[in-house]
């Protein structure tokens, strides 16, 4: 089965457990709606790729894990748009949450996807009970404090903050779930991968940045020029988008080159350069690079 099938399947067996006649439901519809249909699943994918790179020998429970870093990712998008962060009216191409159902019913969406996430870890362990301690460890700390996917959004209230942790915290901690994750999930050693996630985290929110600035909002499926609205962090305001585009492209090779040595290493480098390309479109890189290097000639 191919893991995008096995994301959707198991991501609506756990969607469907949270539902029944006692459900409220516009809070069941809201929920389906911050989660159907998805963007790339790229954490997921990224879980069972390394999941399968260690032995795969639990798939219940790699799939879990999977399913709830993606439960979490999708909790943080629907906080994230609401009117006290960015306010925004659009996510993968439709209607953020809010706007669809309300403020209140997407608060507590969000609320509800973070607690399914655990709810699916603890119910798939049955066949690896000892493994769970340490797969909710990784997993809890990629969205709590001091480091995870709540730091980071906390860290756009503060006066100053390093572009960096910033990134690493919004971002990167929960691809550092998702490729440590994966390999606990199969009884693996998580040390190795963790700096896979980690490079690939800040890759992501490099290329967010760079198409923030730059990419056209119908196909980017959500508002552009929010950081710079918003006065939030961003490698390419700081950088500039030829600097951006410099780090974003060290970050994927530095990504890739961090995959430990296994029989899942040579899918795994594809998986991330294949990703590379669908954030930053060679096409779209050379686009912008003629940009500045045009506004450097006016400029002159």
């Amino acid at each position: 089965m191919k893991a995008i099938t096995r994301i959707e399947q198991s991501l609506a067996a756990a969607i469907a457990l949270g539902e029944d006649s006692s459900c409220p439901p516009k809070l069941a519809g809201a929920i389906r709606h911050a989660v159907f249909p998805g963007g790339a699943r790229i954490r997921p994918q990224l879980c069972l790729a390394v999941a399968q790179a260690c032995g795969d020998d639990d798939p219940l429970l790699s799939d879990a894990t999977a399913v709830a870093i993606e439960l979490l990712h999708c909790a943080s998008l629907v906080h994230d748009d609401l009117p006290c962060f960015d306010d925004a009216p659009t996510r993968r191409g439709r209607a953020s949450v809010h706007w669809a159902y309300g403020e209140p019913l997407a608060v507590l969406a969000g609320d509800a996807l973070i607690v399914r996430a655990f709810q699916t870890l603890a119910l798939c362990a049955v066949h690896s009970p000892l493994r769970l301690p340490g797969l909710l460890q990784t997993v809890a700390r990629s969205v709590g404090t001091p480091n995870g996917i709540v730091a980071g959004q906390a860290w756009e209230s503060e006066p100053r903050v390093s572009l960096t942790d910033y990134q690493r915290a919004k971002t990167g901690s929960l691809f550092v779930a998702a490729t440590a994750g994966g390999a606990q999930a199969a009884g693996a050693d998580p040390l190795p991968w963790r700096a896979l996630g980690e490079w690939l985290g800040e890759a992501y929110q490099v290329a967010d940045d760079i198409r923030d600035v730059a990419a056209d909002p119908e196909l980017l499926g959500k508002p552009v020029g929010q950081d710079v609205a918003l006065g939030r962090p961003s490698a390419a305001i700081e950088l500039g988008l030829g600097g951006a585009l410099e780090y974003f492209n060290q970050l994927i090779a530095n990504a890739s080159d961090s995959i430990p040595e296994c029989r899942g290493a040579a899918q795994l480098r594809l998986l991330v350069q294949s990703e590379a390309e669908r954030l930053v479109p060679v096409a779209m890189a050379e686009a912008l690079l003629k940009r500045v290097a045009a506004s450097t000639v006016v400029a002159s």
